[in-house]
């Protein structure tokens, strides 16, 4: 008798797992804009960080014939060094809960520690915005047409790099809107872009060839402000060592068992000079 309830349970629990890993990946994949934007490494078995070269920049001279050329070039070589943590959740799901739950409650549960999971990158993700040298807009400024076309002209004029992007709040993004002064026009997002993780973030807005995206994760940092970022892949990078990972653990007393995920990952900058923070106000907004 023992051992028909507890393979009875034990196959609740089977599907309720499996619902929770489905949900959680596929919730994971669609909710971290900032994630899919950036550059991503993987640490292999055995390895505890990751180190990243960089050569720096020469320059090219004029030559005179029959003139021997002397000069010669630094390679001026950095090193950006890369490690992981562990990031997880549990929850605890009692027998009778098991029993009684369907799968429209399981694919809640799942939903919800895919959104923790994703929430969890990419405001990690957005916390190295401020840590960029450049900065650009300023706080008690709306973003405008204006600003953002001098915003990126002068991200194009500092070198960023091939296929910039811009990232902020819903909210600023919209006073941008406001500022355009023809109806706004849906642009084609391009091939670079256009894959699920990001897709979906794109506001439709492309200046001087920038699209910009985003994300509601972004925080007021300072009075109604927050930082965005222009920047391009290589300026930040998600390194992983573990992806996402589900156990469980039986706890007879409890008469329940413990599911816990964990994942090991890393955010980091990856080079300054391929971004640049972006700060301007994230107003709330009036509905009436």
């Amino acid at each position: 008798m023992a051992t028909s309830v507890q393979t009875a349970g034990t196959g609740n629990l089977g599907s309720i797992q499996n619902t929770i890993i489905g949900q959680m990946r596929y919730t994971a994949e669609h909710n971290m804009p900032v994630v899919g934007l950036i550059e991503k490494f993987t640490l292999g078995k055995g390895e505890k960080q990751l180190d990243i070269p960089k050569a720096g920049q020469v320059d090219a001279q004029d030559l005179v014939d029959g003139i021997d050329l002397t000069d010669s070039e630094d390679i001026n070589a950095s090193i950006v060094s890369a490690t992981t943590s562990e990031v997880g959740l549990k929850f605890i799901i009692t027998d009778k809960l098991a029993r009684q739950f369907n799968q429209d409650v399981m694919a809640v549960v799942g939903r919800q520690a895919g959104d923790a999971m994703a929430r969890k990158k990419d405001t990690d993700a957005i916390a190295l915005f401020a840590s960029f040298s450049n900065t650009m807009g300023a706080d008690n400024h709306l973003m405008s047409l204006a600003n953002t076309t001098a915003t990126i002209s002068k991200g194009k004029a500092l070198k960023i790099g091939a296929n910039p992007f811009m990232v902020h709040h819903p909210n600023a993004v919209f006073k941008l809107t406001q500022s355009l002064v023809t109806p706004l026009a849906t642009y084609p997002l391009p091939d670079v872009f256009n894959k699920p993780p990001v897709k979906d973030f794109y506001t439709g807005v492309r200046i001087g060839g920038v699209p910009i995206f985003e994300d509601g994760n972004i925080q007021k940092s300072e009075n109604d402000s927050g930082y965005g970022i222009l920047a391009t892949q290589g300026a930040m990078g998600y390194i992983t060592s573990a992806g996402q990972n589900v156990e469980r653990q039986r706890d007879a007393s409890l008469r329940a068992t413990e599911m816990v995920m964990t994942e090991d990952y890393g955010m980091f900058e990856l080079d300054d000079s391929k971004g640049v923070r972006v700060q301007f106000d994230i107003p709330d907004l009036t509905t009436s």
